[in-house]
């Protein structure tokens, strides 16, 4: 930093939006206000360079209470209960400090649950690393394992679903996407809202520090540095204590259920400036903020250090006078700390004031929380998307190559056992899981205390694969959605909801700016087809090694409802004397596949389109064969292909199989959602087969489960524990 850089790009602000808060205000603004003004506008919390994409996503259905633009998603799932699910980044503080990077991603994202009145029952992971023969990015990896389990295991939520890629193109910035999800009482659903003049707002939890201060502007708005650069950044990397983070989760229901608060908001990006602009701005009202009367964790912070502070376990809470002594009372039930540090005025101003009542500023809510500037930035088709190869061209295994090429591609870390990454995780908190981490979705009991009685059950999957939409965004953001509602499928549920993560890099390069946009119109198209509702999300930009963007990343969590979880549904493992089916469209396409990149690096092709009519069909037929119990043992085919499936499969029942009717070596690599593999008892072929031709869902018998060889015609025989040994060893 030079003497002559002026103060508002020190805090990433351009000049431009220095001028429009200029405008705004009618004056300069002071340091204090400039500080607000940056950690708002940031991308983080402004969205300001995607905005513009993301109104063309669905976000209305007659089952959703709460979409976009609270602190979590809402839907009605019946018999009185709702669900709140929200997924968010931490990716450039993970990078920084990857225990604590993923520690207080965990927090946050439990504290947007909890403050809609719902208690959270579910957490679940994307994670994306860079080589694990790396030694930085095994540092990160690990962790960021140890900082999810820490935090998880600790407060109390289990970490049930997730997935964990490795590729050279994280190496210096990792993702971490976390997902939440809780259940409550409709009646208690209450939103960030500060409404009645006169009322309090009072600061719960944690005591407020210097850590994380500028974290959403310095660390999630701009791209990381160089190591040196990035280790100067530490300090803005928030700490985070998940015993304090569990009383605050008890205190803040009690008082809900109690009927004490009127609104609430958790302080995570930005801090108090987010939480009391905010709450006031959709409140349409103002607030005096006194910031000596928040209680500090060291001496000596300085008013703009306060204000901005990301300190973690912090909650707002509005409240009316008279209903101090009663949270007084919880709060000290609970030994959560609070204090008195605002009141609700008329107008729209948030004022900022010291021990003497002087105004330290002076500057209208809603212009921090809605009016940040919207960027319409410059869009660029990539070169070699518009000169791209359509032909992958004759590369499929031969006959004697295929059983290499099969035990290669499961021992890739993309494709091997993950229980490594999950067995970390505790998986049985409040006796909800039914099914657990290692198969297509996690699925659990609508069960947690103060809730209404039902036989419903959830379905929870979460998904990406940059590998595809590296190739084509729009179809490969398709795919994605496509992959997430056939797992759901697998385990009997209806697709509810969806939330997404958009990672990418840099919004200044035109190109990037055309893969989110890309990426949001194939969300949108595959949403409305499915009546599938988005409602949260959140956009993750400049991930960045060096000057070099990631891979369009965009994860998506999608959750379903199984109306009458009765009895387990099946799991993947093979059961013997049972017959493999595949349901679905055969396409031997195999670009974008892990076969074609990580084993040839073949990363040309094309990706081929999905029928939506029909993979609505296959969906809707795979539903009915779970939940009348006609399947033994299911699984999508996705990532790793039908060599993925297969193997899974045959491990996961210690079973193996002897199939026939391959007509391409191509068919086991391809990836493309859309196809489903099935085992079935021979008593209930017929019924299959009738269900699948009513629906028109192509269906092919494959051949039988047995033994302990994978056999597949003359094309291949080898050993169910050769293939075991490989897909188990560590990444």
């Amino acid at each position: 930093m030079t003497n002559a850089e002026p103060l508002h790009r020190v805090l990433g602000l351009t000049d431009e939006e220095a001028a429009k808060i200029e405008s705004i205000l009618g004056r300069r603004p002071n340091h204090l206000e400039l500080a607000m003004y940056s950690v708002m506008w940031s991308e983080h919390c402004s969205y300001k360079s995607s905005k513009i994409h993301l109104r063309r996503l669905p976000s209305d259905g007659p089952h959703v209470l709460v979409g976009p633009g609270e602190n979590a998603g809402v839907i009605d799932v019946g018999d009185g209960i709702a669900v709140a699910i929200r997924i968010e980044s931490h990716n450039h503080p993970s990078a920084i400090e990857p225990y604590q990077g993923a520690a207080t991603g965990v927090g946050g994202i439990l504290r947007d649950i909890f403050t809609m009145g719902a208690r959270p029952i579910c957490l679940g992971d994307s994670l994306w690393f860079g080589s694990p023969d790396s030694p930085r990015a095994r540092w990160i990896t690990d962790g960021v394992i140890s900082g999810i389990s820490g935090y998880g295991n600790a407060v109390g939520v289990p970490t049930l679903c997730g997935e964990t890629n490795f590729d050279s193109a994280y190496e210096g910035n990792p993702l971490v996407n976390v997902m939440c999800i809780g259940v409550l009482p409709t009646e208690r659903l209450v939103l960030a809202r500060a409404t009645g003049t006169g009322n309090l707002a009072v600061l719960l939890g944690s005591t407020t520090g210097r850590d994380g201060i500028g974290g959403v502007s310095v660390l999630a708005s701009a791209p990381l540095e160089d190591d040196d650069e990035s280790a100067q950044k530490r300090p803005s990397v928030q700490v985070g204590d998940p015993f304090e983070e569990k009383r605050l989760i008890e205190a803040c229901l009690e008082l809900l259920d109690a009927g004490v608060v009127v609104g609430i908001q958790d302080l995570g990006g930005a801090g108090l400036t987010c939480a009391t602009s905010e709450t006031a701005s959709r409140g349409g009202v103002g607030m005096d903020v006194d910031v000596s009367k928040v209680h500090l964790r060291q001496s000596g912070l300085e008013p703009f250090e306060v204000m901005i502070s990301e300190s973690q376990e912090r909650m707002l809470a509005i409240i009316t006078p008279d209903a101090l002594n009663k949270l007084a009372e919880i709060c000290n039930k609970w030994e959560v700390s609070y204090s008195v540090v605002g009141r609700v005025v008329p107008g729209n101003a948030l004022r900022v004031t010291g021990p003497d009542g002087e105004v330290l500023a002076e500057l209208p809510a809603s212009s921090l929380a809605d009016d940040a500037p919207v960027y319409n930035r410059e869009i660029q088709v990539p070169a070699w998307y518009e000169a791209r190869n359509f032909e992958l061209g004759s590369r499929a295994p031969g006959v004697g190559d295929l059983g290499k090429e099969w035990l290669e591609l499961m021992g890739l870390p993309g494709t091997g056992d993950k229980s490594w990454v999950y067995s970390q995780y505790d998986h049985q908190l409040f006796l909800n899981t039914v099914v657990g981490p290692g198969g297509d979705a996690t699925v659990l009991k609508l069960k947690a205390p103060g809730l209404p009685k039902t036989d419903k059950g959830l379905a929870v999957s979460i998904d990406g694969n940059s590998r595809w939409c590296s190739l084509n965004p729009r179809l490969g953001a398709k795919l994605v959605v496509a992959e997430s509602v056939l797992n759901l499928a697998c385990a009997g549920a209806t697709p509810k909801a969806l939330v997404n993560c958009l990672n990418f890099g840099n919004p200044e390069n035109p190109e990037v700016m055309w893969q989110l946009s890309e990426t949001v119109d194939g969300l949108a198209e595959i949403c409305n087809a499915l009546k599938l509702p988005v409602v949260g999300g959140n956009v993750s930009l400049y991930n960045q090694s060096g000057t070099t963007d990631i891979p369009p990343t965009p994860v998506v969590a999608t959750v379903g409802l199984i109306n009458k979880l009765t009895h387990r549904p099946p799991g993947i493992g093979l059961v013997e004397g049972s017959t493999l089916y595949l349901l679905g469209n055969y396409d031997a396409n195999v670009s974008g596949s892990r076969w074609a990149i990580d084993l040839h690096d073949y990363r040309g092709g094309a990706l081929s389109e999905i029928s939506l009519p029909a993979f609505s069909a296959l969906a809707e037929l795979v539903i009915s064969l779970v939940r009348q119990r006609l399947v033994v043992s299911i699984h999508d085919i996705s990532d790793g292909g039908m060599v993925t499936a297969l193997s899974e499969m045959a491990i996961a029942g210690g079973v193996g199989f002897s199939i026939g009717g391959i007509q391409d070596s191509a068919e086991l690599f391809s990836e493309g959602p859309g196809r489903v593999l099935i085992g079935i008892l021979p008593q209930s072929s017929q019924s299959v087969v009738r269900m699948a031709g009513d629906l028109a869902v192509p269906v092919r018998e494959l051949g039988y489960c047995e033994g302990d060889r994978l056999a597949i015609g003359g094309l291949m025989n080898i050993s169910l524990g050769s293939v075991a040994e490989i897909w188990t060893r560590p990444s």
